[in-house]
């Protein structure tokens, strides 16, 4: 394979995947614009993220196996051509259900970021391997930082719809490079396929989340909640079972074995959390009216998260280069610590635009030092022939984080509100019910405790360094 094959596959999937990231994140802004227009609550608009999320999850890992054992090339555009039609239908959603449906079918294009990350991993030599990840990696943030400022103004100007008509051109456009430029990854497996444990890890946390949603209003103990979380709670069990007896399992739980499996894992999964707990509590604290938030627009909170994105666009590759020298053990330490600090100052210093974008720049360099060790970890622990599922199963695993951080966002801001109220005649008139500053508070905290239990987590890595590595077996 030559150099400049590989650097072209990698410029490739990189467009590829900013287009993804932007269209994830360009409905942030429009959130409670959709939650008005479809007359729906918080908890109901947060599945247009999390339904993205949970079929991205599942798919994540059995694309990456259908990669090993059909070519990652093939199921690499059979994901963007699945993506590219769900986009398409989100644009021209009549209700907040047909929306959210084909935001889930849109979840198999998620399945693009594993095999991504797969592909570049057997193209590149390993001592080149972290600094490519970090590329691929940077594209969580400059996709989100276009999301939250050209999809602002669409948003703003000509209406939601328009930012999935825009991005249904952009995937056409890349699903045809992707077709000439992208290299081919011959098959190295012939694994089957777990469609029953995809089934019951699904039905679980879909469950659980339906539980999460609806449990400031129909009570957390109500028999229906109960029945949700019994359901989740045998569906998860079921799925462990199967797993285990599987001949070739969706999730291979003896790689948990692996320490640093073990720990980019768990890592992920908290991470996940908190990274989407902050960009959905902060959209809404962005727009809602003073002095219960910071009174912006769609484009004024686009433009005030869009330098966060920037931010861990320019950290990803410094990170995914810091890797080879010191390790990933270090850089995970580091930014749980960051991470802590970041939601500590969005918890005490929130009153301004440039109090919130400083705080949230800080929480978000935590999250990024975080998230590109744990992929290099799993790439770096697991034999060739394992790389597209191991990835997967990671990414599985940090999207069901991912997915949550949505869920338990709106929960504090459906449980926690105060009233909006005019005055007529010397009367108090409430007007609309907001998320008061407890929610808030309540979502900053929760994200502190995440940091801090990262960071436990993080303790546990076996650090290795590449470089010395290599440096060592040239001697």
């Amino acid at each position: 394979m030559s150099y400049r094959g590989a650097m072209r596959t990698l410029a490739t999937l990189s467009l590829m995947l900013i287009v993804v990231n932007y269209v994830e994140t360009m409905v942030i802004p429009a959130l409670p614009k959709i939650e008005d227009q479809f007359s729906v609550s918080a908890t109901t608009v947060a599945w247009i993220t999390s339904a993205y999320l949970i079929v991205g999850a599942v798919a994540s890992p059995i694309f990456g196996k259908l990669g090993d054992r059909y070519g990652k090339k093939r199921i690499y555009l059979l994901a963007i051509g699945f993506y590219s039609l769900a986009v398409l239908l989100a644009g021209f959603s009549t209700n907040i259900y047909m929306l959210i449906f084909a935001r889930a079918i849109q979840g198999l294009g998620f399945a693009v970021f594993p095999i991504a990350i797969a592909i570049i991993t057997d193209l590149f030599p390993k001592e080149r391997v972290a600094w490519a990840q970090g590329i691929l990696s940077a594209t969580l943030a400059l996709g989100p930082a276009l999301g939250l400022l050209i999809g602002s103004y669409i948003v703003e100007d000509l209406g939601w719809p328009y930012a999935f008509h825009s991005a249904f051109v952009l995937s056409l456009i890349l699903l045809f490079l992707s077709m000439k430029f992208v290299e081919d990854i011959p098959s190295k497996t012939k694994e089957r396929i777990d469609y029953l444990g995809a089934t019951f890890l699904m039905i679980s946390v879909v469950s659980f989340l339906v539980y999460l949603t609806d449990g400031p209003n129909s009570g957390w103990l109500s028999f229906s909640q109960i029945v949700l979380l019994i359901i989740s709670i045998i569906s998860l069990g079921a799925f462990i079972g199967v797993e285990r007896k599987a001949i070739e399992p969706l999730m291979k739980l003896d790689l948990f074995r692996i320490r640093n499996i073990m720990v980019a894992n768990v890592a992920g999964l908290i991470s996940g959390i908190a990274m989407f707990l902050m960009f959905i509590g902060l959209t809404y604290y962005a727009q809602l009216p003073t002095p219960y938030g910071l009174g912006l627009s769609i484009i004024g909170a686009g433009l005030l998260m869009a330098p966060v994105a920037l931010t861990m666009m320019v950290v990803g590759p410094i990170v995914g280069r810091l890797i080879n020298n010191v390790g990933p053990k270090p850089l995970l330490i580091l930014g749980s610590l960051i991470g802590v600090i970041g939601f500590i100052l969005l918890n005490t210093f929130n009153s301004t635009d440039d109090q919130v974008l400083m705080d949230t720049v800080v929480a978000s360099v935590g999250v990024i030092s975080i998230v590109i060790p744990l992929v290099n970890m799993v790439a770096v622990s697991l034999p060739e022939e394992q790389r597209g599922v191991g990835i997967g199963m990671n990414t599985l695993i940090r999207t069901i984080g991912s997915s949550i951080g949505p869920v338990i966002a709106t929960v504090f801001m459906d449980t926690y509100t105060a009233w909006i109220v005019d005055i007529v005649n010397n009367q108090f008139i409430p007007i609309a019910s907001v998320p008061s500053f407890t929610a808030f508070h309540w979502i900053y905290i929760t994200g502190m405790v995440l940091m801090i239990l990262n960071l436990i987590v993080s303790l546990a890595t076996r650090n290795y360094v590449i470089k010395t590595s290599v440096r060592t077996a040239g001697h």
